[in-house]
């Protein structure tokens, strides 16, 4: 098996972690011995030319100059760092959707009451249509204190892909920041942030690019880059030799850290076009399709969406439900490691899909929800 996961739990969350196949684990492992064999030289003399070289391949497979990004822990310490060098003033609006993630929610949240920021989540109601009513709907919720947009390219609790584009198109040209979370995206679906135009963006390589835990890149597109300081002021604030981006050093001098995770994510790349992965992905999302319709056709609900709007993670309504209860017995019961989600006041599974799923596993989870939503809780 490639992968290194437990071979007696049907792994249906890799949403959530990830998980990495064994010649990227290998890699990392490798990074992390050259470090311990000579740490100065590694840390000391060879830090700025590793992570030079391994943001390459990574800005060339998402379609950016490599100094417009710098690598981070998780895409929420990515989103952190831009929240919270905005100059925010009372009364100044960040427009969001109800469909963000918790972590997020909280770092807006905090920083709306800290500086008397309003926070508003505008609401995309499901089924979804097309998505010309979703950039009308969205859109309508600007006024003019909106300061940022702020939503997710592919969203965490309800799975659905948001047309981001055009969004981030109409905020430059009135003004608007615009602040994109792609946690779930780079490794699912083709990302070309050129493109797409957003102005900040950040995503987890850790999830569905297959690398390492604690691997993730935060996207500045160049015009903005004056407008983010560092989390955390180090070496790299007012270099003894500048280089050529005050962004990138800014955010990579940080003092001691482990970069092993960073420096083996191009070999996930290497490992997703030496098994064709585009291949992978669509039949995945075959797969995604199959099992909305099988839960669907068990519970009778209705789907979030079409096939078009989620790709190899889809979220699939169920019946109200104990979601605790149900995912506690499908894990110790059926080991089968799902989340049941709940979202704005309806409980759902959100099925990931991977390259090691046969529809066998699909199956299986279906059988069990029959089972477990036919028995009182």
């Amino acid at each position: 098996m490639r992968f290194l996961l437990h071979p007696g739990i049907i792994f249906l969350n890799h949403g959530s972690f990830g998980a990495c196949p064994r010649p990227v684990f290998d890699e990392y492992q490798r990074w992390q011995r050259e470090l311990e064999r000579q740490p100065v030289e590694f840390l000391g003399r060879r830090f700025d030319g590793l992570l030079r070289a391994a943001r390459e391949p990574l800005a060339q497979y998402v379609n950016c100059d490599p100094d417009e990004l710098v690598y981070v822990p998780n895409a929420t310490t990515g989103l952190n760092i831009v929240a919270r060098s905005l100059a925010l003033q009372p009364g100044d609006e960040i427009l969001s959707t109800d469909h963000e993630y918790g972590a997020l929610e909280r770092t807006w949240t905090f920083l709306a009451e800290k500086t008397g920021a309003v926070y508003r989540r505008q609401p995309i109601p499901v089924p979804v249509t097309t998505a010309d009513e979703f950039i009308e709907r969205f859109w309508s919720g600007v006024t003019p204190r909106t300061r940022v947009i702020f939503l997710s390219h592919l969203t965490s609790p309800t799975a659905l892909i948001f047309p981001v584009q055009e969004l981030c198109r109409r905020a430059r040209e009135v003004g608007i920041l615009s602040i994109v979370d792609g946690a779930h995206t780079v490794g699912q679906i083709p990302l070309d942030l050129t493109a797409l135009g957003a102005d900040f963006y950040s995503s987890n390589c850790h999830k569905w690019l297959l690398s390492p835990k604690g691997s993730a890149f935060l996207y500045v597109r160049r015009a903005r880059q004056s407008l983010v300081e560092p989390l955390v002021v180090s070496w790299g604030w007012r270099p003894e030799k500048p280089g050529p981006s005050r962004f990138v050093q800014e955010q990579e001098w940080q003092g001691t850290r482990e970069i092993a995770a960073y420096l083996a994510v191009p070999a996930a790349i290497q490992f997703m076009q030496e098994h064709d992965w585009e291949r992978v992905r669509a039949e995945c999302h075959a797969l995604a399709c199959y099992v909305q319709e099988r839960i669907g056709a068990l519970t009778g609900l209705a789907p979030l969406s079409p096939p078009d709007w989620f790709a190899q993670m889809v979220s699939v309504p169920l019946p109200p439900c104990d979601a605790e209860w149900v995912k506690t017995r499908l894990y110790d019961e059926f080991h089968i490691e799902v989340p049941i989600v709940r979202w704005n006041g309806r409980e759902f599974v959100r099925v990931s899909v991977q390259g090691y799923n046969p529809q066998a596993d699909l199956d299986a989870l279906a059988s069990a929800l029959g089972e477990l939503l036919a028995q009182p809780h």
